[in-house]
């Protein structure tokens, strides 16, 4: 048992000499504080010295007054030097321990040769200088002690190797004056060293305290960096399409917003586009979602390519509005004709095959441009501007460029003032039913007319269909003027003989809406009338918007007995496909093929080719826009069955439509050809 003390007792007198190096951070503390206090220390060592020397020159020997101290001062003096180079220079904590272990170990020659010195000096002159030989050992040993404090081994190894010599020599003198000065100085010199013990355990505690908060700032700015960084990625994340990886509508907006800001602020021109695909709708229904996803994420990689190639400065950026519908922000253009330059290029991306897989499919795009300064006070106008082209594209030059111009000003200010008329017009009491004749082509019998809607509105006047439809699908107004048009049209139907038939427009609304089908059904079976008398005529573009829901309502009118016919076949696309899945009773072949049939070799053979495809699939055909008796007699030729057109009838009012078909059962509409 006293042995395993013994050796915890010299394992702890050894630790109180040694420098930890378990804590780097304590290691780097205590050397920045030791390097400011080692100057002082070799000048508190030379200034007493020099002292003593002085004392002792008349006395002693040159050797001990002159060269030996000037040996010593000279080294200290290279100590110190070098000390003040590099205390301002931060070091690693291994290079700190390096320098620290290193003092340790100089510490010690050093202090036996001031010691051993000053004995030397101890039996030269008379008692005030002996004492003052006693007197160098005790302050400087002190001053060591402090100036010493942040390297406990070396204050303790000083205080030993001054201390135990001078009260050996001490007791040795007999004297009771140097006895008792060696007792004093011993006795000074532990309450110093306890000192020294207490504050080098409060500066290793206050060192291991201020790393402990240092720790957790980091750790804080740790998790706060973190934090931030999720907080960067999810705003980057809810910036960008997930499919496409583009950025999004959100990302389109703020960025239309910045630009817009710093091109009024320089004077600078900014072009917003919208780019919306053609015959996309097809792609999802014929081959899937998947397919659709593909052909997105193309077009987005081919726009991103163009972009990058075109403008690698970045004043080119794409977004994915949504859908099908692509979104660019072009700064600093040089004005319309850049802009329609890089239209054309992306209408020429878009419109190369892309493989799906299982095939290659094409899409065409169609665009929209509105430029500033030309057009817009705000981004969000400049935007209203460019979706307004775009619209103009999509219906009068689809798969082109439209930049939005002072025509197309003038038709958006028409259809705002449509709009606000609309909103506060009394519609039940406003809108009204035209009827047009569809004739027997071989009788001239009147076997159906076509309902067209018509507002005389007291606010703006008469307002075409062609205006206010549109109008009303945008505000969402549609299904409700559909459903008063179609009771006044039932209403007025029940007059008619029941040989001839009602047919009614739906919009893509009526039809892609499963509750606004409901309504129509119910108000045709509280109508009284025969279903079969009624033919519901659709578009293509209205059954392209969502073609499972469009065929579900077709399903339905066609389980009631209502027939549908499908308007303006051969403009759309897809035709035969959607042909082949739809329950349709009827085409209504678009006028546009009719117009100077006899004479324009290409309208007759589509027309030609469109009536004999009709016939095989057993499907009753409508030849809309006749309007003259040389192309009754071309289509007569062709074996069309039914006809409708100006040659017969503009539209009629309802009473004069019942006296039109008294005319045609007396046989005198005009057939002659």
């Amino acid at each position: 048992m006293n042995s395993i003390a013994a050796r915890r007792f010299f394992r702890w007198v050894a630790g109180l000499f040694a420098i930890p190096r378990d804590n780097p951070v304590l290691t780097i503390a205590q050397y920045e504080a030791f390097s400011k206090q080692v100057p002082l220390m070799y000048a508190i060592l030379l200034t007493n010295m020099v002292a003593l020397a002085f004392t002792h020159a008349a006395v002693a020997p040159s050797w001990l007054v002159y060269y030996l101290p000037g040996l010593m001062g000279g080294v200290s003096l290279l100590r110190t030097f070098s000390w003040l180079k590099s205390r301002h220079t931060k070091v690693e904590a291994a290079e700190a321990y390096r320098k620290l272990r290193a003092t340790n170990i100089v510490v010690g020659p050093i202090t036996v040769a001031f010691t051993a010195w000053a004995l030397l000096l101890l039996p030269y002159g008379d008692a005030f200088q002996r004492s003052h030989v006693v007197f160098f050992m005790a302050i400087t040993v002190i001053g060591c002690i402090f100036c010493l404090m942040h390297l406990r081994s070396a204050a303790l190894a000083v205080t030993v190797i001054v201390n135990v010599p001078l009260l050996v020599t001490m007791l040795m003198t007999g004297e009771p004056t140097f006895i008792a000065m060696g007792i004093n100085v011993i006795l000074v010199t532990i309450a110093m060293i306890a000192i020294l013990m207490t504050h080098y355990r409060d500066f290793r505690g206050l060192n291991e305290s201020r790393q402990a908060l240092l720790d957790q700032q980091q750790a804080l700015n740790d998790r706060n960096a973190a934090i931030q960084a999720l907080s960067d990625e999810n705003l980057r994340l809810a910036n960008l399409d997930s499919l496409t990886v583009l950025q999004n509508r959100r990302s389109f907006f703020l960025s239309l917003e910045d630009r817009f800001a710093s091109a009024r602020s320089a004077g600078e021109p900014l072009a917003i586009g919208i780019v919306d695909l053609d015959g996309f709708k097809p792609v999802n229904d014929m081959y899937g979602h998947a397919a659709g996803d593909k052909v997105l994420v193309e077009i987005a990689a081919r726009l991103e390519r163009l972009a990058a190639r075109r403008q690698p400065d970045g004043r080119l950026a794409i977004f994915r509005m949504g859908g099908d519908e692509f979104g660019l922000v072009l700064s600093r253009p040089e004005w319309a004709c850049e802009a329609i330059a890089i239209g054309h290029e992306i209408c020429d991306a878009i419109c190369e095959p892309i493989n799906i897989g299982s095939g290659s499919v094409q899409v065409t795009g169609s665009i929209g441009f509105a430029i500033y300064p030309d057009v817009g006070t705000d981004g969000q106008t400049l935007y209203e501007r460019a979706d307004y082209a775009l619209y103009t594209a999509k219906r009068n030059h689809r798969a082109g460029v439209v930049v939005f111009n002072a025509e197309q000003a003038d038709e958006l200010s028409r259809q705002r003032i449509v709009e606000d008329a609309m909103a506060a017009a009394d519609l039940k009491r406003e809108l009204s039913l035209v009827y047009q004749p569809i004739v027997h082509a071989a009788t001239g019998r009147c076997v159906a007319f076509e309902a067209l809607a018509r507002w005389d509105s007291p606010v703006i006047g008469k307002v075409s269909p062609g205006e206010f439809v549109p109008v009303a699908e945008h505000t969402g107004r549609i299904g409700m003027i559909t459903r008063l048009l179609l009771e006044q049209a039932l209403e007025t139907a029940k007059a008619w003989p029941r040989s001839v038939r009602l047919s009614f427009n739906l919009s893509a609304h009526d039809l892609v809406s499963a509750e606004g089908m409901l309504r129509i059904v119910a108000i045709v079976e509280a109508s009284g009338m025969d279903p079969s008398r009624i033919v519901f005529e659709i578009t293509e573009t209205a059954v392209m918007q969502d073609f499972e829901q469009a065929r579900a309502s077709v399903e339905m009118l066609r389980r009631m007995g209502c027939g549908i016919a499908l308007d303006d076949f051969g403009t759309g696309y897809s035709s035969l496909h959607h042909i082949h899945k739809l329950p349709l009773t009827k085409i209504k072949i678009d006028g546009s093929f009719v117009r100077d049939i006899q004479r324009q070799k290409t309208s007759y053979n589509i027309v030609k080719s469109l009536l004999a495809l009709c016939a095989d699939m057993g499907l009753n055909t409508v030849v809309e826009g006749v309007e003259t008796s040389g192309e009754l007699a071309v289509l007569r030729g062709l074996g069309a069955e039914l006809v409708q057109g100006y040659y017969f009838s503009r539209p009629l009012p309802a009473a004069a439509a019942i006296d039109f078909i008294a005319v045609s059962e007396s046989g005198a509409c005009r057939l002659q050809a």
